[in-house]
């Protein structure tokens, strides 16, 4: 499979977030958001044999714990990756795959967390998600909304309402998108959606999702890569 990079730091996003995680990093990607801050991932990288890629998780985290599996899109090396991501349950972590739901999820092994970010108006995406896919995910799955503008917010409210989300699955997550270009300054002004204005909506409107916010952004540059 082709590889962009493997690396240990801190889960940012999901409802794992804070957690120590090794990330997996497949290279690339068949969408064009207008936010993405993973466009390094489109060319490039690097061959590994499945072998090669269990090996270095096992380095990185010995006694298990938490893999994840993101781009890029993952499932466009849907042949490689579905037969990874069994390796590694099967070596007892726990493991989450990242996908934007574009693409088929009925293979993706049933100990896999999905974290589907189903793509928003303004991100110029819209439109992309799978709805087949809704059928496939179950009560340890997640679903992200990056968001950029009121409109967004209220795409995202619909969605959620609409399919039920609430009771399918373990979370609805509403992220506020950082700006492409975000480098220097960790804080929430470097968000094109202010995580303010995204909490007092939901609260107005008792929205059944949560507010996440991409915690290595915060930590570290948001420029920065391989954290």
């Amino acid at each position: 499979m082709q590889i962009t990079e493997i690396y240990k730091s801190l889960q940012g996003e999901s409802t794992y977030a804070g957690l120590l995680c090794v990330f997996v990093r497949l290279m690339g990607c068949n969408l064009r958001c207008a936010w993405c801050d993973s466009e390094y991932t489109f060319t490039g990288g690097h061959k590994m044999s499945l072998e090669a890629v269990v090996a270095e998780v096992q380095k990185l985290s010995p006694d298990g714990g938490l893999v994840e599996i993101t781009g890029g899109e993952p499932m466009l090396q849907e042949r490689e990756v579905v037969p990874l991501m069994q390796s590694l349950v099967d070596a007892n972590y726990t493991v989450l795959i990242e996908t934007s739901g574009e693409r088929p999820l009925e293979k993706v092994p049933q100990e896999v967390i999905k974290i589907v970010d189903v793509k928003c108006p303004a991100s110029g995406e819209g439109g992309t998600f799978r709805m087949e896919n809704i059928a496939t995910l179950n009560r340890r799955d997640e679903i992200k909304f990056v968001l950029s503008t009121r409109a967004d917010y209220e795409f995202a409210c619909n969605f959620t309402c609409e399919h039920d989300l609430a009771s399918k699955i373990n979370a609805v997550i509403f992220s506020p998108a950082f700006r492409k270009n975000a480098t220097g300054r960790r804080d929430a002004d470097q968000c094109l959606l202010n995580p303010q204005d995204l909490a007092e909506w939901m609260l107005a409107d008792n929205i059944p999702a949560r507010l996440g916010l991409q915690l290595h952004k915060f930590i570290w540059d948001p420029a920065l890569k391989g954290v």
